[in-house]
């Protein structure tokens, strides 16, 4: 049996996991999502790693899964306690030192989402219906809409201090329909930061409410 550990993205609700943990429960394992103060302007990366690692408490057999903005967590977590093995979700995967707010420029990420948008035939400018609803079902958006906060911009200058990637097994998963962080690029900054080549499933960037069932067969594909 294994603990996955799920950190969301900007906002820090726990609830965006919703749908797949009654599956990853299903299938016998653990898992516990973490809540992150994502609107709290005094809480940076540290507090969020410390979190997320009261959240493994003694649990064996970690799985740590990152969602978007929670790739930045992940690191400074894995520095912080035995993990298992560590799964980016559509995640924006650091440099050591690298801070949440330069990581844009850093990879060059507003060129590659304008691309795929003009590739894609849909506006560039960004919207929520656009860039993150587009394939999440109505029911589902409309029960998230209470969930919804703000992202603070503490995390955003706080630098994600480590400085090795652990010696454990390492995946990126990427929806191929991720118009916020288009494949390609996601392809591309795997590859330059961490070596490996992602592996893809049908979804956008809120993956994990489009397509729960990949996600967590995914998951369990270990």
């Amino acid at each position: 049996m294994s603990t996955f550990v799920l950190v969301p993205g900007a906002g820090g609700a726990a609830w965006y996991w919703s749908r797949v943990i009654p599956l990853l429960q299903r299938a016998g394992h653990e898992a516990v999502a973490v809540e992150l103060p994502g609107d709290d302007e005094n809480a940076g990366l540290p507090d969020y790693a410390r979190l997320v690692v009261e959240a493994i408490g003694e649990s064996d057999d970690v799985v740590l899964v990152a969602q978007s903005l929670g790739g930045f967590t992940a690191p400074l977590v894995c520095t912080r306690v035995a993990v298992g093995e560590l799964v980016f979700v559509n995640a924006m995967i650091p440099n050591p030192g690298e801070t949440p707010g330069a990581w844009w420029d850093n990879t060059g990420w507003l060129d590659a989402r304008e691309t795929a948008a003009r590739g894609g035939g849909y506006s560039t400018e960004f919207d929520l219906n656009t860039y993150f609803l587009h394939d999440v079902p109505p029911e589902v958006a409309a029960a998230g809409e209470t969930h919804q906060r703000p992202e603070a911009n503490a995390v955003f200058e706080s630098a994600c201090d480590f400085a090795d990637w652990p010696a454990i097994p390492i995946r990126v998963l990427s929806g191929e329909g991720d118009r916020f962080f288009p494949l390609e690029f996601q392809r591309a900054v795997a590859r330059d930061r961490l070596g490996l080549e992602p592996d893809a499933v049908p979804g956008g960037h809120l993956i994990a409410l489009s397509n729960p069932n990949g996600v967590a067969d995914y998951l369990l594909q270990r």
